[in-house]
């Protein structure tokens, strides 16, 4: 089991519509490839982490990098697990929960995941939500 984690920005604005579209997308592929993740937004930044085996998390953080709508991609954790950290998520994603709720599901989805990757979703999850 390997784990990725990183930030990055969208280069240009990203609608609702593509929004929504681009995480459906990455629900089909990751559960195709056995991949797991949680996804939180906040104005124009992403917080991400894949879970699974490292030839497919690698493929999907490439298709990340190719993709011309992020920029600044930078990796925050690569690591190997014995055993996933934050669940069997297709992508979990912040978009799906009511605003009053994020805090309460990362700090359940980060339950077993290690201090500083704890951290750092926690501390992104209470972000003031900005255009």
């Amino acid at each position: 089991m390997f784990q990725f984690v990183y930030i990055s920005t969208q280069s240009r604005s990203i609608t609702t519509d593509i929004s929504a579209d681009i995480l459906s997308v990455s629900r089909r592929n990751n559960d195709r490839a056995g991949v797991s993740g949680v996804l939180l937004q906040r104005g124009r930044r992403f917080l991400q982490v894949l879970e699974g085996e490292r030839d497919a998390v690698m493929t999907a953080i490439a298709r990340i990098r190719s993709d011309p709508r992020h920029m600044a991609i930078v990796a925050l954790s690569e690591r190997q697990l014995a055993k996933p950290e934050f669940g069997n998520w297709a992508m979990a994603s912040d978009r799906d929960m009511p605003a009053d709720a994020v805090v309460a599901k990362i700090d359940m989805l980060t339950r077993d995941a290690a201090p500083n990757v704890r951290a750092q979703f926690m501390s992104y999850a209470t972000m003031p939500i900005a255009g």
